[in-house]
């Protein structure tokens, strides 16, 4: 028992790196409530509120997040929906930590009695390794401040995440785990309609993954019925099949920036749809939506009126057809926004300054009409409490991740696999492709993407740059790792001693020779003979 409850303790002890990190993260997310007891609004706020209220689908996006909220609503309280919204940030960081733990254990497994090698080195090199990839995921200020927001980025990344963690939380996925995958993934899609393309590069690595065609088909399932059943539910409010009502209308405010009515030439009922950009502060993107140049504005019923979304789909697939070098442009331009050092004023010299704790309180009346209904008791009023206020924004002025690191981590985690060109003792041309394709290539893929599906349906927003950074350290820690070794076998049980008037020999007759063994050093070096079935894996 003793010995037990000593290896017991080691286990833990192996966790503290993490458990330091985790207690900073968790501490600063105290203090930011305490000092912003109110959620921080933004224009998309008032939005998901009134959904939850009336827990009907929303016009112009996904309602995951709005049922979130009306889960949370029977409290009346706004400090509790930020809790638990922060709760959501910190359970995304244990998430990485896990995955990257996971695959650091399966590539150094601990002997058959808990044995960990010289040092105890096998027991604490996992933890070294995975804690600090949860640093930027964790620890920068602009990860608190989306959590504290009331919009659905948070959550959209933790089920995404989550959806990732099932896929490759065995070499070879099972059908309950394909199962958990879909079904997540779907979450993620109803919270963000971003996440609806994303289950084809689980699906695809799960392929990679050899996982099998009953995990596949159950991811396919468990995603297309969550799909299905909110469309019917969709068209019994709203008379028509979709997610939304709006998916043209952001496409075009991506094409804004770049269309060219005489390139086009529209036909004369879309002409009205021609970009107008009078102020250059504002992203073309920003102004063509919700500024006095919008041409919604003339549209009855604005961007859900019943042709605005067909004049804005059409307007912009007619200016992609026309002008595709210049939507490729705009595209490669923004995505590249994402790893620019410092943040400059777009998409407006007002929204990135909404993405941190504000020294003041602002509070805007149809905000407070809808925060009315959610919370009587007025709780969704912005408040400023000192000194927990002021020690969050003296933590926002230092703890800031530069977008140039995302680059650096997606860039690392593409270069880490290379080393993987020589296994076994032997040259392998394709190591590093077969080492990163299935492990590293689900969450590094999911990373550009996130990047990449704003830049190319609507504009670049910082907040989009957030959600794409714990895949970019799980994609780093598996790339980094070697693949995963079976545990070395116990040791055979000491022959009994031989009595004196006893042969050594044996009772049966045996060849002279027999051919010997392969050495368990030889063994280990082949990592497909002895993948452990139920370890996430970096290859």
């Amino acid at each position: 028992m003793r010995e037990k409850a000593g290896l017991a303790g080691r286990s833990a002890l192996a966790h503290l790196p993490f458990v330091c990190v985790l207690a900073v993260a968790v501490w600063i997310r105290v203090v930011a409530v305490k000092g912003y007891p109110a959620p921080m609004w933004f224009g998309d706020s008032p939005g998901y509120l009134r959904a939850a209220i009336e827990l009907r689908p929303g016009e112009t996006r996904p309602s995951g997040y709005p049922l979130t909220l009306w889960l949370i609503k029977p409290f009346h309280s706004f400090t509790l929906m930020v809790s638990v919204q922060h709760v959501i940030g910190v359970l995304t960081g244990v998430l990485v930590y896990v995955l990257v733990w996971r695959a650091a254990r399966a590539a150094w497994p601990l002997g058959p009695d808990g044995e960990a090698g010289r040092w105890a080195w096998r027991r604490h090199v996992p933890g070294l390794i995975a804690a600090p990839l949860t640093l930027p995921v964790l620890l920068p200020v602009h990860q608190v401040a989306l959590e504290h927001m009331l919009m659905s980025d948070s959550l959209f990344t933790f089920l995404l995440l989550a959806a990732v963690t099932a896929a490759l939380w065995r070499r070879r996925s099972t059908w309950w785990l394909g199962a958990l995958a879909g079904f997540f993934a779907a979450s993620a899609a109803l919270t963000r309609s971003a996440g609806l393309p994303l289950v084809a590069v689980i699906l695809v690595a799960m392929l990679l993954r050899r996982a099998g065609w009953r995990a596949c088909a159950a991811t396919v399932v468990t995603f297309v019925l969550p799909i299905m059943g909110y469309m019917a539910w969709f068209h019994a409010e709203y008379g028509q099949y979709g997610l939304a009502k709006a998916s043209g209308v952001w496409l075009y405010g991506r094409t804004a920036d770049f269309a060219d009515c005489r390139v086009i030439k529209p036909r004369p009922e879309l002409a009205i749809m021609c970009p107008k950009h009078s102020d250059p502060r504002i992203s073309p993107a920003f102004a063509s939506m919700w500024t006095h140049d919008s041409a919604f504005h003339d549209i009855p019923g604005w961007i859900t009126g019943p042709t605005a979304n067909d004049l804005a789909s059409e307007f912009a697939w007619d200016a992609i057809k026309a002008q595709p070098g210049d939507y490729a442009r705009v595209v490669v331009r923004d995505t590249f926004r994402s790893f620019e050092w410092e943040r400059k004023p777009y998409p407006t010299p007002w929204t990135w300054r909404q993405y941190e704790f504000p020294e003041g309180e602002a509070w805007a009346e149809k905000q407070a009409v809808v925060a009315a209904r959610y919370d009587p008791g007025g709780g969704g009023e912005p408040r400023v409490v000192e000194p927990w206020a002021a020690k969050m924004r003296g933590y926002q002025d230092t703890m800031v991740m530069p977008g140039t690191f995302l680059g650096l981590l997606l860039l690392a985690a593409l270069v880490a696999a290379l080393p993987y060109v020589r296994s076994g003792g032997r040259w392998r041309v394709l190591g590093p492709v077969r080492h990163w394709g299935t492990g590293a290539l689900l969450p590094w893929a999911t990373s550009l993407a996130l990047l990449v599906i704003p830049a190319a349906t609507a504009d670049f927003d910082y907040r989009y740059v957030l959600p794409a950074v714990p895949f970019a350290c799980v994609a780093l820690g598996l790339a980094l790792l070697p693949p995963p070794r079976r545990p070395a076998p116990a040791a055979a049980p000491a022959a009994a001693p031989v009595d004196p008037g006893q042969s050594e020999e044996p009772d049966s007759e045996e060849p002279d020779s027999e051919e010997p063994e392969e050495p368990e050093s030889e063994k280990a070096e082949e990592p497909e003979e002895a993948e452990p079935e139920s370890a996430a894996t970096s290859g």
